[in-house]
C-alpha cells in the first residue's frame, strides 16, 4: 500500500468525520455527565433538552475552523435556544498543547460571542467519544423525540460571505416546525480533537 494512498485516504476521513460515531435516528449518549459550564455550574445534555428539540455541538478555542464558524455558531445557537432547542457547545480538547483551549479561554470567548447558551468543558473527552465525534465544529441535532435527525457542518464554507448550503440552520427551523430535515447529513472539516488520554 502506497503512502500516498493512504494519505489521499486519511484526508478523506478527515472532511468525512467518524465512520464510527452516532447514525440518524439515535438517542444522545452520556446525557448524565456533568460538565463545567463557564458560569461555574455543572450541566449535563440531558439539562439543556429542549421541548422542540436539542443541539450538541463540539468546539473549542484554538482551531482555525471553529474561528472561522464561531460567530455563525453563536448566532444559530442563540436563535435556536430562543425556538426551543435547547443547546449546548462542548470542548473536549485537553488544553496541555494547546493553552488557548483553557477554561478561563472559554469563559472569555463565550462572553466576546455572547453566548446564551452554556459552553461547557468535557474534562476526559468521554462525551465525545461516546459521539463519535472526531473535529471541531462537528454538529448533532436531535428532535423533540431524542432522536438525530442532524450530524455534520454548519454550512459549506469557512467564508460567512461564500455560504451557499445553511446546513445547520435549516435543519434547526425544519426541526422547530417538526418537519423532515432537508439534508441529515453532510460531510464537515475542521480541527480534530484533541483528547484527553485514558487513564
Amino acid at each position: 500500500m502506497s503512502r500516498g494512498w493512504l494519505v489521499t485516504l486519511a484526508a478523506s476521513l478527515a472532511v468525512a468525520g467518524s465512520a464510527f460515531g452516532l447514525n440518524l435516528g439515535d438517542k444522545a449518549p452520556s446525557t448524565t455527565v456533568k460538565m463545567k459550564n463557564v458560569d461555574g455550574s455543572d450541566v449535563t445534555i440531558a439539562d439543556v433538552t429542549g421541548k422542540a428539540g436539542t443541539l450538541v455541538v463540539f468546539s473549542c478555542n484554538h482551531c482555525p475552523f471553529v474561528k472561522a464558524w464561531q460567530g455563525r455558531i453563536a448566532s444559530i445557537g442563540n436563535a435556536a435556544k430562543a425556538q426551543g432547542i435547547g443547546v449546548i457547545v462542548i470542548n473536549s480538547n485537553d488544553p496541555t498543547d494547546y493553552p488557548e483551549d483553557s477554561y478561563a479561554e472559554m469563559q472569555k470567548r463565550a462572553k466576546d460571542l455572547g453566548f446564551t447558551f452554556p459552553y461547557v468543558v468535557d474534562a476526559t473527552s468521554d462525551v465525545a467519544r461516546a459521539f463519535g465525534a472526531t473535529r471541531t465544529p462537528e454538529a448533532f441535532l436531535f428532535d423533540k423525540d431524542g432522536k438525530l435527525v442532524y450530524h455534520g457542518a454548519i454550512d459549506d464554507s469557512k467564508e460567512a460571505d461564500q455560504v451557499t448550503k445553511h446546513y445547520l440552520q435549516d435543519a434547526v427551523q425544519a426541526t422547530v416546525a417538526g418537519k423532515a430535515v432537508p439534508v441529515a447529513e453532510s460531510k464537515f472539516v475542521g480541527c480534530g480533537i484533541k483528547f484527553h488520554s485514558k487513564a
